[in-house]
């Protein structure tokens, strides 16, 4: 089985989309849209589909069975809305990028329309998508941490645009969140305060502390104020019987048992391993093809809107924390 998949939205990362549905064996990639028609129109040279300038013309003109939705809009979410409340009126599951959205009341509404509709509904939180990742889950899931005591999480990038004075929380940290949830579960409780680094009219640095619905405590820092290099990312867990590091998303992860002077460690292979940050793409949206194909049912879609949601959920409450200087607890 393939799926026919449309890409709406085809800035830098819309075409990444694109080129990893037109590598993919379970996938076919069968349409691009932009209401930019000149990227529209490259894109659909480049890659040899049809093109079109509006989400109503593509799903009319194509027969698709999901879509991705790579728009972008203010903290880099507003535009999600629309052409995925499109997608799933015409019956379509979708794959969408991060943030789900940037406010609250819209992102539900996405959520409740592919439940309703008995359709699939993803979120790029490519993250979770590494080798690196999914073996420390395994960690905890055999019980190799235990009882979770704490976790620290940090990421950084460059990023110099002044947009809204909460686009570094809301568009940087669905994917530090969900990395905590992932491994941790629920967050009930968050404090958070932020900063304006020198020159920045934005909260360009922040620092939140979590409660987990287990008991366990979270700690996460993020800026867009560092230039990349390596690490950009890294996590650690800690529990009664041991704790992982992992290193820049997917490099390397380290599991040091309690009492055990043996440590295990998973490093990236120099061949055959992940090339880049690019490769997270290629994992994550080709793990949402191959769930497509095996016939898995809304909720069992690894990254769901409903995790997407839940992350941004969070940031609310940061972001009300910063405002109101208290711990904020989630309903």
């Amino acid at each position: 089985m393939q799926q026919r998949v449309g890409v709406i939205g085809l800035g830098g990362i819309g075409n990444r989309h694109a080129d990893v549905y037109a590598a993919d064996p379970g996938a076919e990639l069968a349409a691009v849209c932009d209401v930019d028609h000149d990227r529209a129109d490259a894109a659909a040279t480049r890659l040899g589909v049809p093109g079109f300038y509006s989400v109503s013309d593509m799903l009319a003109g194509t027969e698709l069975t999901m879509v991705s939705v790579a728009t972008a809009g203010e903290e880099y979410g507003s535009d999600h809305y629309a052409p995925t409340m499109q997608a799933f009126e015409a019956g379509l599951h979708v794959l969408g990028e991060k943030p789900i959205c940037n406010e609250i009341a819209p992102a539900e509404a996405m959520v409740a329309l592919a439940a309703q509709q008995g359709l699939c509904y993803g979120i790029d939180l490519n993250h979770r998508f590494t080798p690196a990742a999914q073996l420390a889950k395994r960690w905890v899931d055999e019980g190799r941490i235990g009882p979770q005591l704490f976790m620290n999480i940090s990421m950084w990038i460059m990023n110099p645009r002044e947009s809204s004075p909460w686009f570094q929380i809301k568009a940087l940290h669905p994917h530090t969140v969900d990395i905590m949830r992932y491994f941790c579960g629920d967050i009930e409780a968050v404090q958070c305060f932020a900063m304006k680094a020198p020159g920045r009219t934005i909260w360009s640095t922040a620092q939140f502390n979590m409660r987990f619905s287990s008991g366990a405590l979270g700690h996460l820092s993020g800026s867009y104020d560092i230039e990349r290099g390596h690490p950009m990312e890294r996590c650690e867990v800690a529990g009664v019987n041991g704790r992982f590091v992992i290193e820049d998303m997917f490099r390397e992860a380290t599991l040091y048992p309690a009492g055990n002077p043996e440590k295990t460690v998973y490093t990236n292979p120099v061949f055959g391993g992940m090339r880049d940050f690019s490769d997270t793409f290629v994992n994550r949206l080709g793990r949402f093809v191959e769930q497509l194909n095996e016939g898995a049912s809304p909720d069992q879609i690894d990254g769901s809107g409903a995790d997407g949601l839940a992350a941004q959920k969070v940031l609310a409450a940061a972001i009300e924390s910063v405002e109101t200087g208290t711990v904020v607890t989630l309903s």
